[in-house]
């Protein structure tokens, strides 16, 4: 549905835009506005037959593209026209904020487009006011609820907690706060906020006496009225998890754009693995099992639940005595293997994600044992959650509130633990894709340490499932989508349909204005210790001791010994990423340049993507190799296990495009703006000397290029 009434809105919203900024029309621009419209308008309008092809488009668009506008100006019209919600999200919260507080409400201003919009976060973002009561009146950091996860948040300490909370409290009584933690004037320790925020699966949602006031609930209640909704990967992903419409609205009423959209797949990816520490289950279990002992009393008196009450104790402590057998059996697997490359970790990482014979029965029991204890802990939790409803239910509505957290929590964990069992109760066989299965030895001795962990190694059925036959359309951006000058890298990891729009739109940027150069060099980094000896010899050479600079490594040891190499004019102008936090060395970076002197900065990948050092702030990135990916990682390796079965070359399908990919990346950071200029150092000369270099060097701007 696009009719010339709609194009016309779009196209006035559009000059409006650029009229009212100031700004000057992009190609790129225009581009994404068609095809956004084009692949939107495959959406059926009521009573209309499903399109033969998805309303789902691909774009990736060069820095300086102003994506956001484009995709602004045509999807909010068309989400109206259509009766849908736009849901727009973003990689990190920061960028979520800025596009609700700073890019929106200057589109709405400029662009006569009427519509509202609200920001969408997790529960975790809020404060429970229910477990804030609870810290309260017990008087201390701890409040009788059974943490969920005690073996990874140590509870917080009183004298540090309680001021907080009643602060906390009060600025919520008078009004002067909303209970978001992100505007909480001041900084609250990790440990302080976990213990006063609750999950999906400790909410008692509507049947809580706190849910008038709650804050979480009255955010999601902006977003039922609102046009546009502003969320994170993360968010969209975890609502998604859960069926879709738990957070949002139903995915079949919703337009999707994904801005940073190549982050997609790896976030998808992580929102459904899986893992289970043996020791530390063990351990909340036992403690579990003691803490229901003395709420016995309590939830006895409760109709209908006391025979699954009676049960719970064997439950927890069968599920425990099975998990240490579990212990002795995966220790047999580790015998004679030991840690590598310096790790105090030893990792095992199964084959094909073939599950070793000894293990499968043992997972299989494990599995049926927490699906009987989540069965159990289900009906007690819906037990009393009609109790909370029940004005005669004979039991303090409070202490009701207290053991619906506790079982939330322990129902939530036994779910979890029981997803991580069921990937190890089959073999494997048969998979495809397989999953990447693997145990750590995290401590190296004891047995207390082994981790179990499942992944898919594609994200590929997963979205399949949940988003893309599900969203009324979705859009996918970024300034980076395309490997080695295609799409096919993005298609295998997502399962996005060929029959989908993709787009490459060029960068408005001049990047003749810049370089790129491969200096000589007697080695590549293979010979890692003599490549790090030369990066010490080249790079006072290369570097501006007036200009800003920017040295990507992908190992930290290897930024660190050519940091220990330098002199100490050098190492006193250098900051070096891990000394401070991100935020502290990009800052006293600019310090520096804006007091007319040079700075350098030493950074790994965090660095090499979602830095923005505009003008005078970078002159000069140096890229100390071609970015491949560390060759430890579980799914990774599984995932080219996979391809080399099938008869393909995981180095030139995986390998070659994820680091073209990523050193395109880190090219980006040296042009921010339209008069920008400098120059992008590769001190790896594999790009001029192996077959595979051409397609990388091919795959980046169009710098001028020094190679020599």
């Amino acid at each position: 549905m696009l009719s010339e009434e709609l194009k016309d809105r779009i196209r006035a919203a559009y000059a409006a835009v650029i009229e009212g900024k100031s700004l000057s029309p992009r190609w790129g621009q225009r581009q994404m506005i068609a095809e956004i419209a084009n692949a939107l308008a495959r959406i059926p309008g009521p009573g209309e037959a499903p399109p033969a092809e998805p309303a789902v488009c691909v774009i990736e668009a060069g820095t300086g593209t102003g994506k956001t506008i484009a995709y602004a100006v045509t999807a909010i019209p068309m989400a109206q026209a259509l009766g849908k919600r736009l849901v727009v999200a973003t990689a990190t919260v920061a960028l979520q904020e800025q596009f609700v507080n700073k890019d929106l409400p200057d589109i709405k201003r400029h662009s006569g487009l009427d519509f509202s919009y609200a920001l969408a976060k997790g529960r975790r973002r809020y404060v429970c006011l229910s477990k804030l009561d609870r810290q309260l009146a017990q008087g201390q950091g701890e409040s009788g609820v059974l943490p969920l996860y005690p073996d990874e948040f140590e509870l917080p300490q009183s004298a540090e907690a309680l001021p907080i909370y009643t602060a906390m409290l009060d600025a919520l009584g008078r009004g002067e706060w909303d209970g978001d933690r992100d505007n909480w004037p001041g900084a609250v320790p990790e440990v302080v906020w976990f213990g006063a925020t609750t999950d999906h699966s400790q909410c008692s949602g509507r049947r809580c006496p706190n849910i008038a006031q709650c804050s979480f609930y009255r955010a999601r209640e902006e977003l039922t009225h609102a046009d546009v909704i502003v969320a994170n990967h993360d968010l969209v992903l975890a609502d998604l998890a859960l069926g879709g419409g738990a957070i949002l609205p139903e995915p079949e009423n919703c337009i999707y754009v994904f801005d940073e959209g190549h982050h997609l797949p790896d976030k998808a990816l992580s929102h459904f693995a899986s893992f289970c520490r043996l020791h530390t289950t063990i351990a909340w279990l036992q403690d579990s099992g003691k803490s229901l002992a003395q709420g016995a009393a309590t939830l006895g008196a409760l109709e209908g639940i006391r025979h699954c009450l009676k049960q719970l104790p064997e439950q927890l402590e069968s599920s425990a005595e099975s998990l240490k057998v579990a212990e002795q059996v995966v220790a047999g697997l580790f015998e004679g293997h030991e840690a590598r490359d310096g790790r105090d970790e030893v990792r095992l990482r199964f084959e094909h994600g073939l599950v070793p014979e000894s293990l499968i029965p043992v997972a299989g029991g494990l599995a049926g044992q927490f699906r009987s204890l989540a069965s159990n802990l289900s009906r007690i939790e819906s037990a009393l959650e009609d109790a909370l409803e029940d004005e005669h239910a004979g039991v303090d509505k409070g202490e009701l509130e207290t053991w619906h957290l506790s079982i939330g929590g322990m129902l939530g964990r036994a779910e979890s633990t029981l997803a991580l069992w069921e990937a190890y109760a089959v073999s494997g066989e048969g998979e495809q894709p397989p999953m990447a299965r693997w145990i750590t030895l995290l401590d190296g001795g004891g047995g207390h340490g082994f981790e179990l962990r499942c992944s898919p190694i594609l994200a590929a059925d997963l979205l399949n499932d949940y988003l893309w036959p599900r969203a009324a359309g979705v859009i996918v951006t970024s300034a980076t989508i395309t490997a080695l000058n295609s799409f096919e890298r993005f298609i295998l990891h997502s399962g996005v349909s060929r029959e989908a729009r993709f787009k490459a739109v060029a960068s408005p940027f001049d990047y003749s204005r810049a370089v790129f150069a491969v200096p000589k060099m007697d080695c590549d980094p293979g010979d890692a210790e003599r490549h790090t000896a030369a990066m010490i010899e080249l790079l006072p050479r290369v570097l501006d001791p007036g200009q800003a600079s920017l040295v990507l490594f992908s190992s930290r040891r290897q930024m660190l010994e050519v940091f220990a190499g330098l002199d100490d004019t050098w190492r006193e102008r250098t900051l070096v990423q891990g000394d401070a936090s991100k935020q502290e060395v990009l800052r006293r970076h600019r310090e520096r340049v804006d007091s007319g002197r040079g700075s350098v900065i030493f950074g790994l990948a965090s660095f090499a993507e979602g830095v923005d050092l505009p003008g005078r702030y970078c002159d000069h990135v140096v890229i100390a190799k071609i970015p491949f990916a560390v060759p430890d990682s579980p799914i990774e390796a599984s995932l080219a296990e996979w391809i080399e079965d099938r008869g393909g070359n995981a180095f030139m399908e995986i390998s070659v495009p994820d680091a073209a990919l990523r050193l395109v990346q880190a090219s980006g950071r040296l042009l921010r703006s339209e008069s920008d200029s400098g120059r992008v150092t590769l001190m790896d000369r594999r790009i001029l000397t192996r077959r595979y270099g051409r397609a990388i060097l091919d795959s980046l701007p169009p710098f001028r290029r020094e190679l020599q």
